[in-house]
This record gives C-alpha cells, structure tokens and sequence, in this order.
C-alpha cells in the first residue's frame, strides 16, 4: 500500500553538492525503509535543513502535522519532533504506530508540569476549567478540560464561557493571552526553552542598529520581547506571515533551524536571525530516523484510558475552530 503523502518537501539547492552526496546515501535508505514500512515522516519546524528538506513527507507545527498524517493511510508514522509531539500524533492516530527516533527529545513545557499538579490546581481552584498547551503530555491532556494552540488560545480561553480559567504550563503565553481577554486566567510559570532566552533589553539594542526591520515573535516569548514586536504568532502565523507579505527584510525571534528553514524557502527574504537552538529537537539526527525505521523503536504508546480523555480535550479545542 502506498504512503499517501500531503505534502512533499525537497529542495536540493538547500545542501552543497559536497554535502547532499555526503548525504544521499543515508537518505536513500530512509527513502526505502519508508516504502518498506508504509511509513511517513512528520517533521517540526524546528527540525535541520537535512531532515525538514531531505526526508520529511510532512512539515509544520505539531498539531498541524497530527492532523495532516491522519488523512494518509500510512501504517508507520514518524515523528521527528519531541516527544509530546509524537503522543500527540498517537492521541489522532491510535490505530497507526508511532515512532520517535529518540526518547530524549523532551520538552521544558511538557516536562514542566504533570498530571498531580493539574489535579492539584483543580482542588485550588474548583470550578475554573483547565486549557492545556497542546506543548504538554498525554496525561496532562487527559486532566484538562480542552487544549489550545498558541494561535487559537484566545478563542478557546473565550469559548468556555467562564469567568475564569486555568491556563498552562507556559506562563508568557498565559500573560499574551490575559492581554487579549476579559477571562481570568490563572497561569502556571512554565517557560520554553527557546523563547525565554530572549530579551527585552536585547531586541532594544537590536532594534536600535536596525530600526527599519519588521520584527515577529512567537507568544512564548516575555512580554517586554512582545511590547516590542511587529507581529506576534504561532509558528504556523509566523510562517505564513513572512510568506504572504514577503518583506525585503525581516527578524525572526525563534527557534535557528525554523529560521534556516523559512530562509531557504524564501530566498528572496533575508532573515536576520537572532536565533537560539532548541537542544531537545537537536537530539533527532537522519542517523536514528534510519535507526528507528530499521528497527521500528521507539514506539509511542499510550493507556487507553488517558488517549481516550487526552483526544476528548483536543477534539474540544478542534470544534472550536469548526465552529
């Protein structure tokens, strides 16, 4: 059975001729442990050049790419992303087999807070409904009431209808979305890695030398870093952003490969990139995607009984942006 494949992303311009030759033999073989295993590779933003555009059969954001590999009929889906990311695509794909190349690939968010402290918020705060990051576990989800995006946040926050809500784990996203809210919201200080290590003070100097570029941000960023921006938005907004409107020039507070990757396909944009390097997505190489294809390790799996309340929130959040 053949993979149905979405989108394809190659684009051979992105290596060297030293380095794609380096690199095509390794790619090859992924190419047809891929046609062997039915198998398709979902890749983050936040991925390198190698993986995002010389094996991936789908990129984006981590719901998108769950969403995306639930209309293929592939057996095996991959994840080169964190490991949230592949319980997620378990959590849409439960009859597919999940792999995730390296179980270190973690997450500051997601590790941040656990299924206790979620119940321990609802016995502080009864009554307050819980909206859980989708950059959490399954069990996390599994104790929330619904999920949201950085970029549907707001309308989830505004679509429960209560005076209150529990938001978590990242506390910069909570403090963006209480700015565009009447609803309370009680945070959790969870942080990302990436976003946190950009500062206010920094981009001032920054905007200083170059006062005449565009500057966009994610909401995981500090509020002084998000006072300062041009445009505020998820990864997916970011994105599509810099895509419709094509400025000559541009400065992308995020994560570098998503930055190297959004530079490489809009060559006619320069992107100045005062990046930092998400360690966690690091630790997936096109080495142990070979590896976990030949081997089928490491499989995501989860309880029935938390998957099944875990896509009760998702599928809570998806009405939402059906409705």
């Amino acid at each position: 059975m053949a993979v149905a494949t979405l989108e394809i992303t190659r684009k051979p311009s992105v290596f060297p001729p030293e380095e794609r030759a380096a690199l095509q033999p390794l790619i090859r073989e992924i190419e047809e442990l891929k046609r062997e295993r039915n198998a398709l590779i979902t890749a983050h933003n936040y991925m390198t050049p190698d993986i995002y555009y010389g094996v991936a059969d789908l990129v984006g954001d981590s719901l998108a790419l769950a969403q995306m590999a639930a209309r293929s009929d592939a057996e095996v889906i991959l994840m080169a992303g964190v490991h949230f990311m592949a319980e997620t695509s378990k959590i849409i794909n439960p009859d597919a087999t999940v792999l995730i190349p390296d179980l270190r690939a973690g997450c500051s968010l997601a590790e941040g807070i656990t299924a206790s402290d979620v119940r321990r918020l609802k016995q502080m705060h009864p009554g307050a409904p819980v909206v859980s990051y989708v950059n959490t576990t399954a069990e996390v989800k599994a104790e929330s009431d619904i999920c949201c995006t950085s970029g549907n946040a707001v309308a989830v926050v505004e679509a429960l209808g209560a005076e209150r809500v529990i938001f978590l784990p990242d506390g910069f996203l909570g403090r963006y979305v209480a700015t565009h809210t009447d609803v309370e919201i009680i945070m959790w200080e969870g942080r990302c890695i990436v976003h946190e290590r950009f500062s206010g003070n920094e981009l001032e100097d920054l905007r200083q030398m170059l006062p005449q570029i565009p500057v966009i941000a994610h909401p995981e960023c500090s509020p002084d870093v998000l006072e300062q921006a041009d445009y505020v938005g998820s990864t997916h907004g970011i994105v599509n952003w810099v895509r419709e409107l094509r400025p000559p020039q541009v400065m992308m507070l995020t994560e570098c490969s998503m930055a190297d990757n959004v530079a490489y396909e809009l060559d006619d944009v320069e992107i100045i990139r005062p990046c930092n390097l998400c360690p966690h997505m690091k630790k997936i190489t096109l080495e142990n995607i070979r590896n976990s294809l030949r081997t089928m390790t490491h499989e995501v799996v989860l309880e029935p009984e938390i998957a099944a309340r875990a896509r009760l929130a998702v599928e809570r959040m998806l009405q939402v942006g059906r409705s």
